[in-house]
């Protein structure tokens, strides 16, 4: 799984940086809250390890936000506290565990484990990137809460950029991938622009904030520009 860990605590995130590394997760860092809802709103996880009490956002603060905007990542808090009040008020604020310090490396791994179980399935057929939303079993995409209607090769083009959310994707990889051709040439270029064009007009036409971007000879990006999400965020 691909995991965010928001931790203030330098030593700490790196025990459990550690310690998810050694089941094959892959993990993130955030040392702040805002950093950590940041993160969690921009880029796709499988899960979110959050320290309950963090300069700026707090860890319910985040898991509040997060929530409400409807992101249903699962998430793990971490916390000292571990009074019946404080461990009711993380569940009730949607947290999917709440594991008090200290704690065993492997009692963190086994409930990492078993949340990457309970959720599998869910997990794997959503994708998600700021406020634009895939479900891979009915075949939608949104943004705002707005359908875009996809074709069917559309929708393959941009589950493909949301697999790879923030890396640039060449020509050749999308002549090899989608279309299945072993070389480029003219009329797969063409193809692929046309394509690209299409999907932008639903993607990007009607939104302020254009998500997918041609990096010049190189190839194209999906992503979301940090600073007018941040804006996006405090209003």
């Amino acid at each position: 799984m691909r995991v965010l860990v928001v931790e203030n605590e330098a030593k700490l995130a790196v025990v459990v940086k550690n310690g998810l590394r050694a089941d094959r997760h892959t993990v993130s860092i955030a040392s702040t809250g805002e950093e950590g809802f940041f993160l969690a709103q921009t880029e796709i996880f499988d899960l979110i390890v959050v320290e309950v009490i963090l300069p700026g956002r707090d860890g319910i603060e985040i898991l509040g936000h997060i929530r409400r905007l409807g992101n249903r990542t699962p998430v793990l808090l971490l916390s000292s506290k571990d009074a019946l009040t404080d461990r009711i008020r993380g569940l009730d604020a949607g947290a999917d565990d709440y594991l008090t310090r200290p704690f065993a490396v492997s009692e963190l791994q086994a409930r990492v484990r078993a949340i990457g179980r309970r959720g599998m399935a869910e997990i794997g057929n959503r994708l998600r990137l700021g406020d634009l939303e895939m479900d891979r079993i009915r075949h939608t995409a949104t943004r705002e809460g707005i359908t875009l209607y996809p074709t069917a090769r559309e929708f393959a083009l941009l589950e493909y950029f949301l697999c790879q959310a923030g890396e640039v994707v060449s020509r050749d990889t999308l002549a090899r991938e989608l279309w299945k051709e072993s070389s480029r040439d003219a009329a797969i270029d063409n193809l692929i622009d046309t394509h690209i064009a299409r999907l932008r007009r639903k993607l990007d036409d009607p939104f302020e904030e254009k998500m997918l971007h041609t990096v010049r000879g190189v190839g194209f990006v999906l992503r979301v520009d940090a600073k007018t999400n941040k804006s996006a965020t405090v209003s």
